[in-house]
């Protein structure tokens, strides 16, 4: 009767324990959007400041995702020595940092802005293969999928940056005012929360022999993880080809109002954030691979009726089935890559960076396409990779869970 009691007390504290690194991770995506949306809602003003064309912003811009690209790729060994909340608390530091460096320095030129840029770039690509591989051992200690969830959350930041810094222009609060509250903001807020997380998976000892780390770079050998980068990176490749080339391809190929196009957009990002708070519910019905598929097609479809569809409504309802069939990609994949809880730090690493190539290549790759075949036959020609990612989900099947005693968690703190 007392060990039953035990054992009562025990899961009560597990389960309130989860529900509060679920919370926390919640704060983190939240951050993570917020932050970018705050420096994206900015750009206009330090653009006008540093006298630049459009040429030489995107140049600048680039720093950011050439920090992102260096990080991405180390973030499996550095998650696998400090664990994934001093990850993250590290590196939101090293991304706020960043951002006060670009507040503070763009009125002094391009230098200050480019190198604040690259680390910002840099803190948030380990920060966000971090809180991924916590979300997945929220999700494992749930007992239910919430990953696409948490990834919802990381759109609600952008929506409150996003309007937040459209308030702060509106009412005329300098940029170096406004991004060094936002940075002070995230770097109280997202260590405060990562404490919460749950404990640092370690790697199972063999009986007998001392306990060996695996290497996390050991993940770029894996057939099944390289298979779920390119199902990564084929989903992300549509995602990116709806937030950068959906309106313009409508205004263009449709000869239609600017703000139509604008409209399009946010049908597209609306359904895709609806399916992340609502498909979970699906994955735990129907399983992930029958479900990718399902959204696969779907995106496909909604791909083609922007594509052909030849009239509003058409592309409307095109627009709305592509933000549902895109939605669960990207996070389930990231799930999938975590499924043992001893390597998802190198194997969210090395999914995560094949598919960030994405964010790389693919924007250049439509544009280079659409100056031959226009923007909505560039958009038409993505859909072969909607149809690579139908059979390359297959490779997010679950697998088999270490045995039970195999894994611990010892704390970080």
């Amino acid at each position: 009767m007392i060990g039953h009691s035990y054992q009562r007390a025990a899961s009560v504290a597990g389960s309130v324990q989860a529900r509060q690194a679920r919370n926390a991770v919640y704060t983190v995506f939240i951050g993570a959007g917020f932050i970018f949306a705050s420096w994206a809602s900015r750009i206009p003003q330090v653009r006008s400041e540093l006298r630049v064309t459009p040429g030489v912003l995107g140049l600048i811009l680039l720093c950011m995702a050439v920090g992102s690209a260096v990080a991405i790729p180390l973030s499996g060994v550095v998650i696998t020595r400090l664990g994934e909340a001093r990850t993250v608390t590290a590196m939101s530091l090293v991304g706020a940092a960043g951002l006060a460096i670009v507040a503070a320095g763009y009125r002094h030129g391009i230098p200050p802005v480019a190198a604040g840029l690259f680390l910002f770039g840099f803190g948030s690509g380990a920060w966000d293969v971090a809180m991924n591989v916590q979300g997945a051992a929220v999700e494992r200690a749930l007992g239910r999928a919430i990953m696409p969830k948490f990834h919802a959350g990381w759109s609600i930041g952008t929506v409150a940056g996003a309007g937040a810094g459209t308030a702060m222009v509106a009412v005329g609060v300098p940029v170096t005012a406004h991004l060094m509250a936002v940075a002070l903001a995230v770097a109280v807020a997202v260590p405060a929360a990562s404490r919460r997380f749950l404990p640092l998976t370690r790697a199972s000892a063999v009986p007998g022999k001392a306990r060996a780390r695996p290497s996390p770079l050991a993940a770029w050998a894996e057939t099944r993880t390289l298979a779920i980068g390119l199902f990564l990176l084929c989903v992300t490749v549509i995602e990116g080809a709806g937030n950068d080339w959906l309106s313009l391809g409508v205004i263009d190929g449709y000869h239609t109002a600017a703000a139509l196009g604008t409209v399009t957009l946010a049908i597209f990002l609306a359904a895709m954030t609806a399916g992340r708070w609502f498909g979970p519910g699906l994955i735990d019905a129907r399983g992930r691979i029958r479900v990718l598929r399902i959204s696969a097609a779907t995106a496909l479809t909604g791909l083609l009726l922007v594509a052909f569809g030849g009239f509003l409504p058409a592309v409307l309802t095109g627009a709305a089935l592509m933000g549902l069939g895109t939605s669960l990609g990207f996070p389930v994949g990231l799930s999938a890559a975590a499924d043992d809880p001893r390597y998802a730090a190198g194997r969210v690493a090395a999914a995560s960076s094949i598919g960030y190539v994405a964010f790389l290549a693919g924007p250049p790759a439509i544009g280079f396409v659409a100056d031959r075949v226009g923007v909505l036959n560039a958009l038409s020609v993505t859909g072969v990779l909607l149809a690579a990612a139908f059979f390359l989900c297959r490779a997010t099947a679950p697998i088999s869970q270490p045995a039970c005693g195999a894994d611990t968690r010892s704390h970080q703190d």
